[in-house]
């Protein structure tokens, strides 16, 4: 029996990792079999983390991420999880192997994924003209005319932002009306760099190494057409990994799993979300590492409220005060002296 399981690759997974080893919980991550890494494995330069003043890949940033880990003794599992029991004191959890295993406390960091338009093209220039985060991959199309499809605030958003850097942004849409709010409307409406292109929707993704155009569809007459563009933003939402979770975690209106205030404490006790799993907002890899280090600190302290009896069997220093970095536990309970 493990102290602590950690599901989930990405940053907030790795970083909950880093801060769970060494507080000596010796933690077992559970990376996906396919998708390790998380989403910046699909990304190509990213500048806007700190301490990389000239950017770097997003693979190679994850592979620090990985390194760093395992450094302070990190157990890295590359499998599925297929299922999972949260419900008692000793956490199940069952991976694609046909192994279970069980833990004290358990931190799912499972992130989310965008929806995707479901085409071929898409895949295989994503990371080359394709995207779905403006706010990480705008900077490189300044100058450029790129294209955005969808219809909500997050559309708009990205529309909006990405008239910063581009010459033009055109917003592709299925219908004639949009779903977004009022003022985000008005504001694209507003924005001269902006052009909307109605009753469309794209049927496929031009360019060999890189993204030239996309063919449009019209959905009223079923003509085709080409927009020549240097990229393509998708924004036509996200979800939450949490299918796995479904009756044992509550779950927020925006479909993420519910948390406790500011901290990462879920509805069952030794259980502790982290990153875009509880994120419907800001989703950037910066935001997700600092919510890993709060499902770690939390999990810390719950483990070490734990009676002797219940740690003994666990692996790692079951001590209930064994400092993260020099952190102790007061009488009552609280973790105090984290740095």
């Amino acid at each position: 029996m493990r102290q602590i399981i950690i599901i989930g690759s990405g940053p907030a997974g790795y970083t909950a990792a880093i801060y769970a080893a060494r507080a000596n919980l010796a933690p077992l991550l559970i990376a996906s079999s396919v998708e390790a890494g998380g989403e910046l494995m699909n990304t190509t330069e990213v500048e806007n983390y700190p301490g990389f003043p000239e950017g770097v890949q997003g693979p190679e940033l994850m592979e620090h991420f990985q390194a760093q880990a395992e450094r302070f003794g990190t157990e890295v599992l590359y499998d599925d999880v297929t299922s999972v029991d949260l419900s008692g004191e000793v956490k199940k959890v069952t991976v694609g192997s046909g192994e279970t295993l069980e833990a004290l406390a358990v931190i799912v960091a499972t992130g989310s994924a965008y929806r995707k338009l479901g085409i071929e093209s898409e895949d295989r220039l994503s990371g080359h003209g394709v995207s779905w985060c403006a706010t990480c991959d705008g900077f490189f199309f300044r100058g450029k005319e790129i294209a955005v499809v969808g219809g909500g605030d997050s559309a708009m958003e990205e529309a909006t932002f990405l008239t910063r850097f581009a010459s033009k942004v055109y917003v592709v849409h299925r219908k004639d009306t949009l779903r977004a709010s009022k003022i985000m409307q008005d504001r694209a409406f507003a924005n001269e760099k902006i052009e909307f292109v109605w009753n469309a929707t794209i049927d496929e993704i031009l360019g060999a190494d890189k993204v030239t155009g996309v063919v449009l569809n019209d959905t009223r007459t079923g003509e085709k057409r080409t927009l020549d563009v240097t990229g393509l933003f998708v924004a036509i939402g996200n979800d939450p990994r949490v299918h796995l979770f479904h009756g044992q975690l509550d779950l927020t209106e925006e479909g993420t799993l519910a948390v406790e205030g500011r901290s990462s404490r879920t509805n069952l006790p030794g259980v502790f979300a982290a990153g875009d799993v509880i994120d419907p907002t800001y989703r950037q890899a910066i935001t997700a590492a600092a919510s890993g280090t709060v499902a770690a600190l939390d999990a810390e302290h719950f483990l070490a409220t734990l009676p002797e009896e219940l740690l003994a069997p666990a692996d790692g220093d079951s001590s209930p005060t064994s400092p993260a970095s020099g952190s102790t536990v007061t009488a009552d309970g609280q973790l105090v002296g984290a740095p």
